[in-house]
């Protein structure tokens, strides 16, 4: 994992599969999953991170 400042998930639990957070203030936020093999690394604008966070964040509709 290349990007410094690695942030484990509040969500995390025991075990290996947890997402993990670096930024690149104030151009890049990058994600990765500790379970991948290959460490692949998710690289997203803030506005596009701060958009996902909404949605995932909003209550779930009938």
């Amino acid at each position: 994992m290349s990007p410094q400042g690695w942030q484990k998930s509040s969500y995390c639990q025991e075990g290996d599969a947890c997402v993990h957070i670096s930024a690149s203030a104030p151009t890049s936020v990058h994600l990765t999953e500790s379970a991948d093999p290959a460490q692949t690394v998710l690289t997203t604008d803030p506005a596009a991170f701060r958009a996902l966070l909404k949605t995932l964040k909003a209550p779930e509709r009938p």
